[in-house]
């Protein structure tokens, strides 16, 4: 009997240990994850065969990147994914691949401004690759790139204009994706820009808090505003499914953006408002905890997922963790951002050898048929942020 109880303690130890080590090599690693990656787009960058090509998308059915050209607006997240990867190599040619593709995209800071993308295109290009590097000639073209971005700044209204070629359908349009832009203002007038750059991504800020957020704690995609008057006209949506719904990715543009301008002006209202913005995102995650492309889409669960918006909201909330005071809600934003990392960086999101891409199941513009359910470039660019940002947080403990 004694020897039969010895068996089963054993037999039941190998069990458990066994376990143990199985649990042990699923767990999540922000720095495994990243290695990963790096081995992966190291890869890409081989197949793309032009600097002023880009990665944007794959298709349903294919398993190669869709390539754009320097103007279009998601041009600056490729470069921005190869510095990434450089940072966490120190590969020599991820960083002259990087080097190349940003050194590409200069023009947009010197020719007039088309749209407020200028941020997205250049800061997170020349913006990375300054940091990384130091480069003063990088530092020449982010100063030129947010004097052209100000040139979109309407004193009347006290805010940027998103998309001068739809002032016809919208008057001063300000979307809440703007909000990130402001970044590439603030860091402009810290380092040898006009202090103008400040006051009007204050200004572009503070409009935005107070006629796109809403009492529950969304957003508004869009504000249209009287371009001679500043008069507010109408909260509306462009991207989302409608103009009172709840656009996955406007939310998280806004929950890290007003994080970012509390950041760089120390106004709490700012930081209070990433928080409502964050804390009603969470509240209203799906199970799965990957949001849907809209909150509010009634074909929810038979609706498209977007882990862009997953990935931008991760960065978010570990921009917000290192800002809030207290210890809980530290934690709370840091544990929410290593959930959603932990969701993206497995099945279904995960892409492994499926295809070009890190991340699956994005979603671009739903309401224009664009880009539903599919690989997106800015949710790779967000993803490897994240990833990093949560690796030196841990690593700093």
């Amino acid at each position: 009997m004694r020897v039969r109880l010895h068996l089963i303690l054993f037999v039941s130890f190998l069990m458990f240990s066994c376990a143990s080590k199985k649990k042990e090599v699923v767990q999540f690693s922000a720095e495994k994850v990243l290695d990963e990656n790096v081995k992966k787009i190291k890869e890409v960058q081989e197949t793309v065969k032009s600097v002023d090509q880009f990665p944007r998308n794959i298709p349903k059915g294919q398993t190669n990147w869709e390539m754009v050209g320097v103007r279009d607006w998601c041009s600056g997240f490729w470069p921005g994914v190869l510095w990434y990867a450089y940072e966490q190599s120190n590969d020599s040619e991820l960083k002259e691949s990087a080097m190349k593709s940003t050194e590409a995209l200069k023009p947009i800071a010197y020719s007039p401004a088309e749209n407020h993308d200028i941020g997205f295109m250049l800061y997170c290009s020349y913006g990375n690759g300054y940091r990384l590097t130091g480069n003063e000639d990088y530092k020449k073209v982010l100063l030129a790139a947010a004097d052209t971005l100000a040139t979109l700044y309407n004193p009347k209204v006290g805010s940027i204009l998103s998309w001068p070629i739809k002032k016809s359908e919208f008057d001063h349009n300000t979307i809440v994706d703007n909000m990130m832009n402001l970044e590439l203002l603030f860091w402009a007038a810290k380092n040898g820009g006009s202090k103008d750059l400040y006051d009007l991504s204050e200004s572009h800020a503070q409009l935005t808090m107070d006629y796109l957020v809403r009492e529950d704690g969304s957003m508004f995609h869009l504000g249209s505003f009287d371009s001679e008057t500043g008069e507010f006209l109408k909260g509306m949506t462009h991207q989302g499914y409608a103009d009172d719904s709840m656009w996955a990715r406007g939310q998280t543009w806004g929950i890290y953006g007003f994080a970012m301008a509390y950041r760089e002006t120390g106004n709490k209202d700012f930081l209070n408002t990433s928080i409502k913005l964050s804390d009603h995102f969470l509240e209203r995650l799906p199970k799965d905890g990957i949001p849907y492309w809209d909150f509010d889409d009634p074909k929810i669960p038979n609706s498209p997922k977007d882990a862009s918006a997953a990935a931008v909201a991760a960065c978010g909330f570990l921009e917000l963790s290192e800002l809030v005071e207290d210890s809980v809600l530290k934690q709370k934003y840091v544990d929410a951002a290593k959930n959603l990392l932990k969701k993206l960086s497995s099945e279904p999101y995960y892409s492994g050898d499926t295809n070009q891409s890190l991340l699956l199941h994005s979603t671009g513009h739903h309401p224009n048929n664009s880009e539903i359910d599919v690989p997106i470039v800015y949710a790779d660019y967000y993803y490897m942020e994240a990833l990093l940002r949560l690796k030196k947080l841990e690593t700093s403990k």
